[in-house]
């Protein structure tokens, strides 16, 4: 059976609309940067210390693990955090309200919510395998 030519002109045309449209630009990214996730392991928060003693005084309510893409654990409690941008905000759970930016892969630096830096920090301690 013979296929007349308008209708495979027709089909190709489809199929070539099909494909630049899904080869478009991706959307817009979301307010606050591109969205990311924190490396997984145990993050340990601080205080700075001062020249007559330790180097910090480390502060285990705060502490939390890492344990999938955005989710984490503190005290026993699951939570969830946003990462966008170099920003993270605790969204859920024990340390909801929380919020960090991320100075380096592993080195966060909780301010407040006005993006001044405050004094604690935390650090990825132990990573996850």
């Amino acid at each position: 059976m013979k296929r007349a030519p308008g209708i495979v002109t027709g089909l190709m045309a489809a199929c070539t609309l099909a494909a630049s449209a899904s080869a478009e630009a991706p959307p817009p990214p979301v307010p606050g940067g591109p969205i990311g996730t924190l490396t997984l392991g145990t993050y340990t928060c601080e205080l700075p210390g001062d020249a007559s003693g330790p180097r910090g005084k480390e502060l285990p309510d705060y502490a939390f693990r890492v344990v999938n893409a955005s989710n984490y654990k503190a005290g026993g409690v699951r939570g969830s955090y946003l990462y966008t941008g170099d920003r993270v905000a605790m969204t859920g759970g024990k340390l909801k309200g929380l919020k960090f930016r991320r100075v380096s892969t592993g080195f966060l630096r909780q301010i407040d919510d006005a993006g001044k830096e405050m004094e604690m920090r935390c650090v990825l301690t132990s990573r996850a395998f």
